[in-house]
């Protein structure tokens, strides 16, 4: 009997330690790396770490540890090497000529998430802008079999005309797209120019911290949900009522550390939605063991995108799998323990923000508070834009 069960991709991790990013913090890059691979439908069976003041010019990590590397992917027949940090088009060549297998870098892994998870029409353009974007700079990679063919006559000439042309394509596409997607910038400013009288709100966060279920719950929708980085790329606007107050609520793309600034720029439409919303629901997994890290990503993205001084509430879902263990406490073998809503509030987390509410959208714990104070909130921005409009309340 045939097995037609698809063979999981393996590949190893690859991530440096430097000045800029200590032992700790690439652990969790590392970390959410495995967890990309994952999405991304694969398997990561190693790390290599490498530690230098700055990565080499060459091949990232050096010779030493690409030489280690080499060895492992041979003896345990590994075809796939990843990354932690975007390569240069030289470091690229560099590194395949040397393992000759296929590597990719973080970048390229977030890219072909998106394409895998890009449905509707606007999120295919604006993926596969960032993709040609990306690739155009490491075109020359993929002809790397013109190397065995030196020396042969009539062949190099060609062989240059042929990436050229190619190049130019790419150019030309690129182009293509981004006409395209300047005509559905217009078409969504239109879209945004017929909601103006109703008070609009964005859920913000890292990617995989519960914004959609949030959704599904203050919207009675069915937005896609998923325990996978970048379940929803795709912009979803829904029409929320409570009590007698209705308000436009969005769901949006999940940010992440070391987002490609091409994405960046090609979501510039869905992005438009948080910096043209009257509140930001910046949700956070309080369960996740770098949440802060992930709440300063969050942040600089705002920033980065003109939208830091926006009206914010801070949500902290997934309580119910948050625990902890006393600062002081000597015993390790001490169980972690799970803080009441009270005690959460008494922490620094909740000054973080005065509004900030402590929830778990999975199992609806607290969720008729942090409803309650998003209708107050809401209904305090419409009485501002609408004073003599009291017939809601």
């Amino acid at each position: 009997m045939i097995d037609y069960t698809p063979i999981t991709e393996t590949a190893v991790l690859v991530g440096l330690i430097t000045t800029g990013q200590n032992a700790a913090t690439l652990n969790e890059t590392m970390d959410e790396l495995e967890f990309l691979f994952e999405t991304a439908g694969g398997s990561a069976v190693k790390r290599f770490v490498q530690k230098l003041d700055k990565p080499d010019p060459r091949t990232f990590v050096g010779s030493g540890k690409l030489d280690e590397i080499n060895q492992y992917i041979k003896a345990s027949s590994i075809g796939t090497v990843v990354f932690d940090d975007e390569l240069s088009p030289s470091q690229l060549r560099n590194i395949e000529r040397e393992l000759q297998c296929k590597v990719i870098d973080r970048t390229a892994l977030i890219l072909d998430i998106f394409a895998g998870r890009a449905h509707t029409a606007t999120a295919r353009t604006q993926v596969e802008l960032a993709q040609l974007q990306y690739t155009l700079p490491r075109l020359s990679r993929m002809w790397t079999h013109l190397e065995k063919q030196r020396g042969g006559i009539g062949m190099r000439g060609p062989g240059e005309k042929e990436i050229e042309t190619d190049r130019r394509i790419i150019r030309d596409k690129i182009s293509l797209l981004k006409d395209k997607l300047k005509e559905i910038d217009k078409q969504k400013i239109t879209q945004r120019s017929g909601r103006e009288k109703l008070v609009r709100v964005a859920l913000i966060g890292y990617t995989n911290v519960g914004k959609s279920t949030i959704m599904n719950l203050l919207s009675k929708s069915s937005v896609f949900a998923e325990n996978k980085l970048f379940a929803t790329l795709d912009t979803t606007v829904r029409k929320v009522v409570i009590e007698n107050l209705p308000f436009l609520l969005t769901d949006t793309v999940g940010f992440i550390r070391k987002l490609p600034h091409n994405l960046v720029e090609s979501f510039k439409s869905t992005l438009d939605e948080v910096r043209e919303a009257d509140l930001l629901l910046h949700v956070v997994d309080i369960s996740h063991p770098g949440f802060e890290h992930q709440i300063e990503v969050v942040n600089e993205t705002l920033s980065d995108i003109g939208a830091a001084d926006k009206p914010l509430m801070m949500v902290f879902n997934k309580i119910d799998a948050y625990s902890f263990v006393e600062p002081e406490e000597d015993d390790l073998s001490a169980k972690p323990l799970n803080l009441s809503l009270q005690e959460l509030q008494n922490t620094w987390i909740a000054k973080l923000n005065h509004k900030a509410q402590f929830i778990s959208a999975a199992k609806k714990w607290h969720y008729d508070e942090f409803k309650t104070a998003l209708y107050e909130t809401v209904r305090e921005i419409h009485l501002k834009r609408y004073p003599h409009n009291k017939l809601l309340y």
